[in-house]
């Protein structure tokens, strides 16, 4: 009985199908029939489930009408779906995307796939790139600035501690005249005044 079931679905299978994920923002055709004309209506949002197989899978797709979610079932096989076109790829971790329901605005956003790689991921390469330029400048002005520093040393003469020392005691002479104004008036010289000639005669 299985088996007579899969030809039997077999025989009914879309031959080409679209190739889309959970997390891709996709543009679902849907053949409406309104009396004797017919119309595509189109149902742009993300996919969050895959689900079943063969015949029976079926994937839901998600959106935001005025603030509100919206969401639709649609089989994969069904003729109702004429067309299924992928606006942006998705790059996501999870199987089933339920979480978005909780979410509005910005929040509901599937981070974008570039060149195989997120988006996200490609603006934090970014960013880390940039930190790792400014470390290193950082790192080379501080280098530079050792290197002066150092040569500036290098370039001024050293004094040994004794000349310091004596550079900084007075001068004797001074050291003197220093201890008699403290005391009161200087000292008159005591040294004689010479003789005249002839005094002696």
């Amino acid at each position: 009985m299985t088996d007579i079931m899969k030809e039997l679905e077999h025989g009914l299978l879309k031959e080409k199908l679209p190739t889309f994920s959970v997390g891709d923002t996709v543009e679902v055709h849907v053949n409406i029939k309104e009396g004797d004309k017919n119309r595509v209506q189109k149902f742009v949002g993300t996919v969050i489930r895959y689900k079943g197989g063969g015949l029976r899978r079926t994937f839901t797709v998600r959106r935001l009408v005025q603030g509100e979610g919206v969401e639709r079932i649609f089989p994969v096989h069904s003729p109702v779906v004429a067309d299924v076109v992928v606006l942006r790829r998705g790059a996501v971790r999870r199987a089933k995307l339920y979480y978005l329901r909780d979410r509005v605005g910005k929040a509901t956003r599937v981070r974008d796939l570039v060149g195989g790689e997120s988006e996200e991921t490609e603006v934090k390469e970014k960013k880390e790139h940039k930190r790792g330029k400014k470390a290193k400048a950082a790192r080379a002005a501080r280098r530079e600035a050792a290197a002066a520093a150092v040569a500036q040393k290098v370039g001024e003469p050293t004094a040994s501690p004794a000349t310091a020392h004596a550079s900084n005691a007075p001068a004797p002479a001074a050291a003197a005249a220093e201890a008699a104004g403290g005391e009161g008036a200087p000292a008159a010289a005591s040294t004689p005044a010479p003789a005249p000639a002839g005094a002696g005669a």
